[in-house]
């Protein structure tokens, strides 16, 4: 009987102390995770407004060069934040939403007309390499410069040349394709007014 009260003690110690050291060791975790996706969107960023930086100075230059704005979104207890380059009135914004095979996070970043496309980054992504994964690439991405973010921009095979609304569909990723014109048609609902009512009270 005392040899199985004691293994009992002994396996209640142990899952108590892989507990805790599992708890630790995922909030050391989460910080450093926390710390790598803000650096990750920082540089987009600095990036998007041609802003020169070493990984070192990253949150630095950030901090010196960029404007954080957080706006009150009606209906919502959490603000759209946007972050504005003064000197060019560049304005960027992360986005979110569903893809094929998980979220698509990224950042995009306007001219001050608030439709004009600089440059979009993706920052994570689960879609299938080679395919929607193309998503990820700077020579597909550099297909939305120039053109206009709205409630309307089509990614669509069926382009049409010259119309700045109208974005080629990754070939081979027609479904990841329709997955992120959603997701930037509704980060864009979600903050055209917002940002043009702000824009007009400056």
């Amino acid at each position: 009987m005392n040899k199985t009260k004691q293994m009992l003690v002994f396996v209640l110690a142990m899952g108590l102390i892989t507990s805790f050291l599992l708890v630790g060791v995922s909030l050391l975790t989460r910080e450093r995770i926390l710390a790598n996706q803000q650096a990750a969107l920082q540089s987009a960023i600095l990036q998007a407004n041609d802003i020169a930086f070493t990984a070192g100075e990253v949150n630095e230059i950030f901090n010196d060069r960029i404007e954080v704005i957080e706006l009150e979104e009606e209906g919502s207890d959490t603000p759209l934040v946007f972050f504005r380059h003064p000197a060019s009135g560049n304005i960027s914004f992360q986005f979110e939403g569903g893809g094929v095979w998980g979220p698509i996070i990224g950042v995009i970043t306007l001219e001050d007309d608030f439709k004009t496309i600089v440059e979009i980054t993706i920052l994570e992504q689960e879609e299938t390499p080679g395919l929607g994964g193309i998503i990820t690439e700077r020579a597909y991405l550099n297909n939305y410069v120039g053109a206009h973010l709205s409630e309307s921009i089509t990614i669509s095979h069926d382009s049409v040349p010259g119309d700045p609304n109208y974005v080629d569909a990754i070939t081979g990723g027609t479904r990841t394709s329709e997955r992120f014109e959603t997701i930037l048609r509704t980060a864009y609902q979600r903050r055209a007014d917002v940002w043009r009512t702000f824009a007009e009270e400056e």
